[in-house]
């Protein structure tokens, strides 16, 4: 036995240690106000109890102890993916896996490992996260929140010294190595930058003064590369989350289901655990890797979950350059000359030696110039730049959210903490309590951008994109067009708490990453500026057919958990029960029963049509259909616009219900059902093949078929994959329903729970926990979740762990 593990076998042991650390007497939080507040010196330890598919209970004493066993549970499972996160943020990335090679992104939207390293290396040595760190809380990190992250750092190295990865992608590596505080705090704030600053990363790096004579080149043109870029469900996060009031609910208390849609792999991957201080913190949820606190969850009387938000968390700064200059711009008359950060990285070189590259940025007291964000282009000429100014560049407190989220006790002390901290960089939340209470409020940190400051200071450049996207241009030339401070706000230049928009007590509070308009269809929320989303728009297909389930849910009543659990695996698909009628019937009138492809050639579709027609409009495994529908309308929806797909449009009066009557005699639909069609048959996949045989993962050798759907069919389960025929279809998840949960109340104190991490606990195939959840996720079953001290002593699995630094 490994003396420096000091497992501790006995659970009678354990279960001492446990009962007495999650059953508190009244009043033994504030018998000792200051003890989970006390930092440590060495000698962190925690105690860690395992229970069924690899989910930890970790339970310490205060704060850095607490994350000295997140640190170490989290490496235990995902040493690998959490060595490249750091790697990433020290920016050396290109030194141990070269600089051309792609990223995860994970991270930031860096195409190459060498925009990445410029980009990060550039942060670290501007001393940004420092100086960050030193900002009294709440505009900077609480001293809980700092005591985590060291203790996380510590349980980390307490794990790498005394283990050995068995993980093929990094054993053996020279890039896994020790990490600090700062290192953990880094990656924390990567995660804040996301939606901002880590999504032009290529253009701040790659911005470059236009040389004499040097024509730019034009632009695609804005407008549309705005409404693609902020119109549409974020392409690498989403989400879907519920909250029910009592009013719904059998027992009058309140339901949570949460459904994010992330990543399967890389970075930002979820970890699930239950984190514990005795008489402090009791929470269990899901984390995203690397984070000290959980991300979403639930305690014995409040659950939450987040949905990717519409809000737009920056602004674009047009900035007038000085004649003889491009690197100055003016402010009120005055030049100001730009900041040159000249940044150097260590690389592999084509020879696999030591090489650098140095590279310069160019900031502003806007932010830093870019001459890209996403595909949106900013060409930087003679007499004019870009400037994007991050509302979230100043955000160190997305740690504190979660951790204040987790102490919460109502609904209100959910708004309360959210108000407090203002530290959502670009998410919305959700919650429900066990007093049969409901919320939603977009909480996120946004730039102060009202309409009358657009009307007053926006660039003709902003006239054309505000409306259709939300991204404001304002005339950086002008001192009076700052965005101020709202007197409710934690920082400069965001707005304030009393500007969100929320609704309490609703019978049912949604949201599948469309603006706040309709969180609830019959009590729309209207009058919030244009930068925090739409309003009296065309809903996205996941929206519609999201709220026609919860509000259906909602007038049948008397909902229980094991309703949240029905709904998760439902895999209906709102978009056939739109259009696959429809399609059927042209598909059977169609002449001879054949259509011509965008080839030219002739296609045999008569058996589609009763394909179509005998589907029974879900993506479940055993869906005979559902894979001719997804080819034929991933096929259709690309080549018609959308305002061309239906002949009833959109109406503001209807949007749940409209657009709707699928277009068949646009010659477009045959074309598409032949290209469908004909795919298939080259594949040698049958029309009418069960979709769990063509959509599914492989691990361990073996396939395991997976339910859900694409975007465009508004499958709440959403499944994202590339097609790729030749290895039999949808062979691997890119990013989709990923931690979910499913919570109720019953007044005990124990939570009625059921959770799910769908890619399982650990990325290590040699982990016995490498694919247990994916097995239950294909079966469309949940983990009855553990919370209360009785119920993880009762596991057939529990194995409990004392861990510490020697």
């Amino acid at each position: 036995m490994n003396l420096r593990i000091r497992m501790r076998a006995l659970v009678l042991a354990g279960a001492a240690l446990l009962t007495t650390s999650t059953v508190l007497p009244p009043g033994a939080a504030a018998a000792e106000p200051d003890r989970a507040h006390r930092p440590s010196g060495d000698g962190l330890s925690a105690v860690i109890r395992y229970t069924e598919y690899g989910i930890p209970h970790i339970t310490a004493k205060d704060y850095p102890n607490l994350g000295f066993g997140e640190g170490w549970a989290q490496a235990a499972d995902q040493v690998c993916v959490l060595a490249d996160g750091f790697i990433t943020g020290r920016g050396e990335r290109s030194r141990y896996f070269g600089p051309d090679a792609a990223t995860d992104r994970s991270m930031s939207s860096a195409s190459t490992n060498l925009t990445s390293d410029l980009f990060f290396r550039g942060l670290n040595e501007a001393g940004t996260v420092e100086k960050l760190l030193a900002q009294p809380a709440p505009a900077g990190p609480s001293r809980q929140t700092k005591e985590l992250m060291r203790g996380f750092a510590a349980g980390y190295n307490a794990w790498l010294r005394q283990h050995r990865i068995t993980d093929p992608v990094c054993r053996g590596a020279d890039w896994v190595k020790p990490v600090t505080t700062l290192d953990v705090a880094r990656r924390g704030y990567s995660l804040a930058l996301l939606s901002g600053q880590g999504a032009a990363v290529d253009g701040i790096t790659g911005a470059r003064p236009p040389g004499p004579g040097v024509k730019p080149q034009q632009p695609k043109d804005p407008v549309e590369a705005a409404r693609r870029l902020f119109g549409q469900d974020r392409a690498d996060m989403g989400s879907n989350a519920v909250a029910f009031s009592g009013e719904t609910t059998a027992n009058g208390r309140g339901l949570l289901l949460g459904n994010p849609h992330y990543p399967w792999k890389g970075g930002r991957r979820f970890w699930q655990s239950q984190v514990t201080i005795p008489g402090e913190l009791d929470a269990a949820g899901g984390s995203l890797l690397g984070v000290t606190s959980i991300s979403i969850g639930h305690n014995s009387r409040i659950a939450w979950s987040h949905t990717v938000a519409k809000g737009v968390p920056l602004t674009l700064r047009e900035l007038k350059l000085t004649p003889s200059d491009p690197t100055s711009y003016l402010v009120d008359g005055k030049a100001v000359k730009m900041t040159k950060r000249t940044v150097t990285v260590a690389a592999r070189g084509a020879d696999g030696g030591p090489t650098e590259v140095t590279r310069s940025q160019w900031w502003t007291r806007y932010g830093p110039v870019t001459t890209s964000y996403g595909d949106f282009e900013l060409p930087w000429t003679s007499g004019s730049a870009y400037a994007l100014d991050d509302a979230n560049s100043g955000n160190m407190r997305f740690s504190d959210a979660g951790l204040s989220l987790s102490k919460a006790r109502d609904v209100d002390g959910v708004r309360d903490a959210l108000n407090r901290v203002q530290g959502l960089p670009w998410v919305n939340t959700i919650a429900a309590d066990s007093a049969g209470h409901s919320l939603y409020t977009q909480s996120q940190v946004l730039p102060r951008v009202t309409d009358e400051l657009v009307a007053r200071c926006s660039t003709a450049l902003g006239k054309r994109i505000y409306p259709v996207s939300g991204l404001a241009v304002l005339d950086g030339s002008r001192g009076s067009c700052g965005l101020g401070r709202d007197a409710d706000a934690v920082q400069d230049g965001i707005f304030g708490p009393s500007a969100m928009p929320t609704v309490k007590d609703a019978p049912y509070a949604e949201n599948s990453n469309d603006s706040a308009w309709l969180a609830n269809a019959d009590q729309p929320l209207t009058g919030y500026p244009r930068v925090f989303g739409d309003i009296g728009t065309e809903r996205s297909m996941r929206t519609r057919g999201a709220i026609e389930d919860v509000d259906a849910m909602a007038d049948r009543g008397r909902l229980t958990v094991a309703d949240l659990q029905k709904q998760q695996f439902a895999n209906r698909v709102p978009a056939a029960d739109l259009a696959a009628s429809d399609a059927a019937k042209a598909c059977a009138a169609l002449p001879g029963g054949t259509a011509v492809d965008s080839q030219g050639k002739r296609v045999d579709v008569s058996d589609a049509c009763d394909v179509l027609a005998g589907w029974d409009r879900t993506v479940r495994t055993d869906s005979a259909g559902a894979l001719l529908f997804d080819r034929f309308w991933r096929k259709l929806s690309d080549a018609v616009p959308e305002g061309e797909l239906w002949r009833v449009p959109f109406s503001a009066a209807d949007p749940v219900a409209t657009p709707n009557t699928l277009n068949t005699a646009d010659p477009r639909f045959a074309r598409s059902l032949a290209d469908a069609v004909g795919e298939l048959r080259t594949a040698r996949i049958a029309l009418d093949a069960p979709l769990g045989e063509h959509q599914f993962v492989v691990r361990g050798g073996e396939r395991i078929p997976l339910p859900g759907g694409t975007e465009s069919l508004g499958v709440w389960n959403k499944t994202e994959s590339r097609w790729d025929a030749a290895k039999g279809g949808y062979s691997e998840v890119s990013l989709g329903s990923s931690y979910i949960q499913a919570v109720g109340f019953d007044g005990s104190g124990c939570p009625v729970a059921r959770t799910l991490l769908t890619y399982s606990q650990s990325s290590n195939p040699n982990s016995p926990h490498y694919s247990d959840q994916t097995e239950l996720y294909s079966a469309g079953r949940m983990v009855k979740e553990r919370f209360c001290a009785k119920d993880v002593l009762a596991s057939p699995e529990l194995r409990v762990v004392r861990v510490s630094e020697h």
